[in-house]
């Protein structure tokens, strides 16, 4: 089997992320908390590590969501009734979501603390 050309690749990826946006609510939260963090990167006027810190945490929570997702599709694929092994397999990859929002959440503060403890200090 041939692969496919780079821009149909790309194309199938991106449609990817909008099935991800149209269809999973987590997703949608998720990727409203990056452009909220976007704003606050102009806003604010991030440093480039501070941005860099921000950016790469966001992606790994989008990231992670889509990749529990996919897991979760395939369990319920292979094994659309109830089995606690599945279960099993589907809780710790919700897991693998939980921590990296756990992080984002602690770079978050710290990054942002600075800027918002300044910006509150000219009132």
């Amino acid at each position: 089997m041939r692969k496919p050309p780079v821009h149909k690749s790309l194309r199938n990826a991106f449609r990817g992320v909008f099935l991800m946006m149209k269809h999973e609510r987590n997703f949608q939260l998720e990727f409203a908390a990056f452009l909220v963090n976007l704003f606050l990167i102009f806003y604010l006027k991030l440093s480039s590590t501070d941005t860099i810190l921000i950016l790469m945490v966001s992606f790994g929570v989008l990231t992670t969501e889509i990749l529990n997702t996919a897991i979760e599709k395939i369990c319920d694929f292979i094994h659309p009734d109830f089995d606690k092994r599945i279960g099993f397999i589907k809780d710790i990859s919700a897991g693998a979501v939980v921590l990296m929002a756990i992080l984002s959440v602690i770079v978050g503060v710290m990054v942002y603390w600075k800027y918002v403890s300044g910006f509150l200090q000219q009132f």
